[in-house]
This record gives structure tokens, C-alpha cells and sequence, in this order.
């Protein structure tokens, strides 16, 4: 039985922005939700907007139960003691104001059953102040959302003093059934992870521009173009509002966290000049409300070293780890999921050099006299020790040895005994272009010439396997070229399907469309939690056309496959793995490493033998019994005749583990 088998209702205090979101989350994820607000007119609007999204969720087919059942699940009444009362856990959505909070914790106090939990989604203020208005600051816990809750997959779960563990693991679990990923927050610090990691990124682009460093045009292109953030810092301030990091900051800083007073924010916040929503912020927008992606050239941030524009960042997370307040797997999930980074910014400190990180940090504290920039002891035992990230194989993580090959599209890392081909188009959600197809096909030749290598696995960077085919790239195609460009890719899926090595698909988010024809053709799909899979060619008026039709097919049957190709909908993780679209399941910090772990094992195989059952089994799947009997037969015994089984038969007598060498 499930800690939140007893969660029946659920009060959502505040149906604002964040209210009504989170509500809508509840109540897809099967929960009766009610909604509490001072004004009817803000739960009418509220409810419009629930509607309204879950009915742009279903056309997308990211949800498949009916819009109207799903509202019925929802009441919104302006009766506080009627929204609360036989709550079981309680979601608190109102402004940013401590005061405010306090209050309405003393009367959720007062009205709703001793066993019900009381979550706040603050994302800054502490939880512990919060739960002080209480008698039951062990069932108080932090629950912070992101903006749009439907969509963003992150929740941070923040422990106050007195938060009781049963609380911790409730709320965490709750998450998880509304289709999130947590991370915890054991201490009660401001800012939690998220928004303690941007703000000091925050604080690293305004010291840049103040001291003369860089212009913020720079910044925001080492950002988008370098580093392939979302958006650049100041873009992102603009776009979320200038005033909601001023607020953040300040209220950080009231709490005793030291942060960079950047003259930059409070001049645009006392001009009123928050961003988009007042059509002006560090740029121009055509109206206010209306967003349109700032132009910013690449080359603007051609002279800026990167490492200075995440290095107070990267300090910040040593502090978190150091502290006892997160580990480094929720730190990059957190900074990957909440702010959308290609990876986690661990990995970006890795991948820089902890020591080139701490000498930027040196030289930051030195020019601004801030104690903000100083290194913390952390990075600074980790550079005695030798302990410099990738070039040294250790640093926040550990690294085998590899060698890296790009190319425009795709990045090949030899990592004896295993080859990773990375689908390096972030910004495009690594969507399938004719280009990198054909990049694709040229890196598995040289690999299956490589006798160093044993198994492959193909990724994506970023938040994506692949999205499926780039549309840009087959603007104005005509009906003929279509078909040689399916031809094509039918020919790479069948030389993926072949290839004699060992094949592993490591699904780390979006696999649709071709993306998910690419998956497909390999041997092994090994998904994140985080993984949507797919094939919704049918909502474009055309049908799958990398044999998509075809492996679907003769993996789940025909029945599955026509639901799943004639319906296009999306399938999470678990749906899938239930499907058989998918053969593993695993969190997404530790995606990598499962799949590692997985390849070395098939690794020690012997490699003739794994190719002789490989095509034992694919012929087989295209011919009758006795002609598959016969394949295997003769594949068996020519395998009698490799050194591989007398060293496999020698080391079984000799008791040691055998080496196969692939003769």
C-alpha cells in the first residue's frame, strides 16, 4: 500500500497562474481537486483556462481521457472552510508575501483534518517561518512547482526544520503520481536548488556587464549559442519578469544569503520595466504581453570565455553539496528540468575544468570585492586532489577514458569498449535532417570497422532523443523525393537493425515520429522516466516512412501498432514499457549509467557469438520455423569453429572469466 493511497481530496489554495495549474495537474492525474480564491471571477477564469489547456493536452494527445471527465473532477468555491474541510493534502498557491502565507497556514491549521499534509509552492520563502503559524510543523513541507505545472516535469520538495520524513516521502510520491520528477531539498535554505543556482547566474551576467566585461548581448549569446541555455540571462529575465527576480533576490538577501546587488535589475524594476509583460525590459518587445525572441548575433559573444558566466553558479552547487542541502544527481536534474539546460550543471563544471572554474571565481572575487565569487572550500579540495572533471576522469562524477570525433550533426565518443553517437541538434530537439542521417550512416561504418568497439549506443543531447524529422527540411518536397528520402532512411534503420554489434537506443526524452522509427532499429531501448514516445505522423496527414508501420508491427502486434500509428498519441515511459515500445525504465540521473553498466556487460560477450544470435533471431523473425531452425543450426555450428569457444569453453573448465577476443 502506497503512502498516497489515503490522498482522496485535494485543496488547492490560490487559482492564479500557479493555483490553477497545479489543480489542473491533480485532477488529470485522477485526484477530485477543489480550488479556493477570494473572487469568483478569478475561479471562472481559472476553470476556463483548466479547460482550455486540457483540451490543447488532448489534441496533442498528451492526455487521452476526456476533457469533461477530467473537470468534473474539479469544484472551485469561494468557501474556504467548504474547499478545505476532509482535505487530505493541501497545495497553497497565493502571492509571494510571508505574511499572507502565515495567515492562511494558521487557518489550514484550524479547518482541515490532523492528518493532512500542508504543502506550500512558494519558490523562495522559508518553509519552517511558514509552518511556525501551525501546531503541526511536522505535516508542513515545501512543494514548488514550475511555471506552466501541466508541462514543466520538475518539483522541488523542501524539508523545513520539523518536516517529518513520512511527509518528505508522501509529497515526494504525490509528485510522482502527477507525472513529476522530484527532488529534495533537506534544508531549509532560500531559494531551494533552482532558483539559488539562477540567481547566481543572474549575478555573474549583470558583474560582466557592470565591470565592463562583456555587453549584454554577449552574454546572452555565450548563453544560447555556446553554452545552448533555452534563452540567454537577460532574455530569460525579461521573459519571466524582471520584478519576479528582484522580489526573489531581495527576499534571499532579507534571509542572510549574500547576493550581488546587480544595479541593472533594480534600475529597469523601479522604471517598471519588467520585460515582456510591460513591453519592455533589457529589450524591446512589439506590446506588452507579447513575446518574440530577441535577435542576438552569434558572434556577440565571441570573446567571452563561458566558464566566467557559470562559474558562480557551479560555486553555488558545491555549497548545496557540501551543506547537506542536495545531492549532485537532484542538482543537475533540477537545473536540467527547471531551467532547461542541455545538461546539468555538474556536467557543465566538469566539462570546463573545476580548476579553470575556480580561477574565474579568483579572479571575479578579486575585481569586485565580492565574497559572493569567492571559490568555496569544496572546489577548492577538489582541484588539490587533483579532481579536475573530465580531463582528469574525476570531478563532481567519474569519466573512462575517451576520445571524441564531431561532426556538424552528430558527435561520436570512443569509449572502449563502447562507441556513443550523440544526435547533437539541442535546439531543434535533435529533430532527423537528411544531413545528419547521412552522418549517422557514415559513423556506423567506421565504427563496425572498429574492432576496439563492441556495442554502440545512440543518444540525443539535451532534452531529446529526437522529435522526429526535421519539417524544415521538407518544405516544398515533392511526392517523388519523399519516397527516396524514406528509402534512405528505411536503408539506415535496416543497417541499425543488422549491424553487427550490438545496438542500444538510450531514449532520454522526446522519441517520436522518426525519432522513434530511429529507436526502433535497435536492439536494446533503454528510456528515461522523463521519455515520450511516439508515432503522431497520422495528426499531419501522412504515415510513418522509416518502417515504422512495419517494426511496430512485429514488436507489438498488430493490433497495438494500428492503435498507437492510427491514434498518434504519446505514451510516457511506463505506458510504453508496458507496451513493449520499451524495454527498460530508469530515473533520468541515472540514465547514463544504467546504460553504461548494461553495454559493458554485453561487452564481455564474445562478439562473433552475439552477432550469430543477433542474426539468428532478426532473420528468423522474417521467415517460417523451419527455415529459422535451419539458420540457427548452422549459425550454431559455425560458432564451434571461433577461438572465442575454446577460450569460453578453457576458462568455464579453468574457472576464471573468460577474455574473447572476437575470433
Amino acid at each position: 500500500m502506497g503512502l498516497t493511497d489515503k490522498i482522496h481530496k485535494i485543496a488547492v489554495i490560490g487559482a492564479g497562474t500557479m493555483g490553477h495549474g497545479i489543480a489542473e495537474v491533480a485532477a488529470y492525474s485522477g485526484y477530485n481537486v477543489y480550488i479556493y480564491d477570494i473572487k469568483q471571477e478569478f475561479l471562472d477564469n481559472a476553470l476556463n483556462r483548466i479547460r482550455w489547456s486540457l483540451e490543447k493536452l488532448h489534441s496533442k494527445r498528451m492526455i487521452r481521457e476526456d476533457v469533461a471527465t477530467i473537470m468534473s473532477r474539479i469544484k472551485a468555491s469561494l468557501d474556504f472552510e467548504e474547499v478545505v474541510k476532509d482535505a487530505d493534502f493541501v497545495i497553497e498557491a497565493v502571492p509571494e508575501k510571508i505574511d499572507l502565507k502565515k495567515e492562511i497556514f494558521k487557518k489550514l491549521d484550524e479547518l482541515t483534518p490532523p492528518h493532512a499534509i500542508l504543502a506550500t509552492n512558494t519558490s523562495s520563502l522559508p518553509i519552517t517561518e511558514i509552518a511556525s503559524a501551525t501546531k503541526r510543523p511536522d505535516k508542513v513541507v515545501g512543494m514548488h512547482f514550475f511555471n506552466p505545472p501541466p508541462l514543466m516535469p520538475l518539483v522541488e520538495v523542501i524539508r523545513g526544520r520539523e518536516t517529518s520524513s513520512l511527509t518528505m516521502r508522501t509529497t515526494i510520491e504525490l509528485a510522482k503520481k502527477f507525472g513529476k520528477q522530484a527532488v529534495t531539498v533537506a534544508k531549509d535554505v532560500p531559494g531551494f536548488i533552482v532558483n539559488r543556482i539562477l540567481l547566481r547566474l543572474m549575478s555573474s551576467a549583470c558583474w560582466l556587464v557592470m565591470s565592463g566585461n562583456a555587453s549584454i548581448e554577449a552574454v546572452d549569446a555565450v548563453a544560447r549559442y555556446k553554452l545552448k541555455f533555452p534563452m540567454g540571462v537577460f532574455e530569460l529575465a525579461d521573459y519571466s519578469g524582471i520584478d519576479v527576480f528582484y522580489y526573489v533576490a531581495t527576499a534571499m538577501a532579507e534571509r542572510g544569503t549574500e547576493i550581488y546587488e546587480c544595479p541593472l535589475f533594480k534600475e529597469k524594476f523601479e522604471k517598471g520595466e519588467y520585460g515582456v509583460k510591460s513591453g519592455k525590459g533589457f529589450y524591446e518587445y512589439p506590446s506588452p504581453g507579447k513575446y518574440v525572441k530577441p535577435e542576438i548575433p552569434k558572434d556577440a559573444g565571441e570573446d567571452l570565455n563561458p566558464v566566467y558566466l557559470v562559474a558562480s553558479a557551479i560555486n553555488e552547487a558545491a555549497y548545496l553539496i557540501a551543506e547537506g542541502i542536495a545531492n549532485k544527481y537532484d542538482i543537475d536534474k533540477a537545473t536540467m528540468l527547471g531551467l532547461g539546460y542541455p545538461k546539468g550543471i555538474l556536467r557543465y563544471a566538469d566539462e570546463f575544468g573545476i580548476d579553470n572554474v575556480v580561477k574565474a571565481l579568483e579572479e571575479m572575487a578579486r575585481e569586485s570585492g565580492m565574497e559572493e565569487f569567492k571559490p568555496h572550500p569544496l572546489l577548492m579540495e577538489m582541484v588539490e586532489k587533483g579532481k579536475l572533471g573530465v580531463k582528469s576522469g574525476e570531478g563532481f562524477y567519474t569519466y573512462p577514458e575517451f576520445e571524441e570525433e564531431r561532426m556538424e550533426n552528430i558527435i561520436i565518443r570512443y569509449e572502449k569498449p563502447i562507441a556513443w553517437i550523440l544526435l547533437n541538434r539541442p535546439d531543434k530537439l535533435n529533430a532527423l535532417s537528411p544531413k545528419l542521417l547521412s552522418e549517422l550512416s557514415a559513423a556506423l561504418d567506421k565504427i563496425e570497422d572498429n574492432s576496439d568497439i563492441r556495442v554502440v549506443v545512440i543518444t540525443g543531447v539535451g532534452r531529446a532523443f529526437s522529435a522526429g524529422a526535421d519539417v524544415n527540411a521538407f518544405v516544398g518536397v515533392t511526392p517523388f523525393k519523399s519516397v527516396i528520402f524514406s528509402r534512405r532512411f528505411q536503408e539506415l534503420t535496416n543497417k541499425i537493425e543488422y549491424f553487427t554489434k550490438p545496438v542500444i537506443m538510450m531514449l532520454n526524452g522526446f522519441a517520436l515520429g522518426g525519432g522513434m522509427e530511429l529507436a526502433l532499429s535497435g536492439d536494446f531501448r533503454i528510456a528515461s522516466e522523463l521519455a515520450m514516445v511516439g508515432q503522431p505522423e497520422i495528426n499531419l496527414g501522412i504515415i510513418p516512412g522509416a518502417a515504422g508501420t512495419q517494426r511496430l508491427a512485429r514488436l507489438l502486434g498488430p493490433a497495438k501498432a494500428k492503435e498507437v500509428i492510427y491514434t498518434g498519441d504519446m505514451y510516457n515511459a511506463y505506458e510504453a514499457l508496458e507496451m513493449g515500445m520499451v524495454d527498460k525504465v530508469v530515473p533520468p540521473e541515472h540514465l547514463e549509467e544504467y546504460t553504461r553498466r548494461f553495454a559493458l556487460k554485453l561487452a564481455e560477450k564474445p562478439p562473433l557469438a552475439l552477432l550469430a544470435a543477433k542474426y539468428a533471431i532478426q532473420f528468423g523473425l522474417e521467415t517460417d520455423l523451419w527455415h529459422g531452425e535451419a539458420l540457427e543450426s548452422a549459425l550454431f555450428g559455425l560458432t564451434f569453429s571461433t577461438e572465442d569457444f575454446i577460450e569460453g569453453v578453457s576458462a568455464f573448465l579453468e574457472k576464471r572469466k573468460p577474455k574473447f577476443k572476437g575470433e
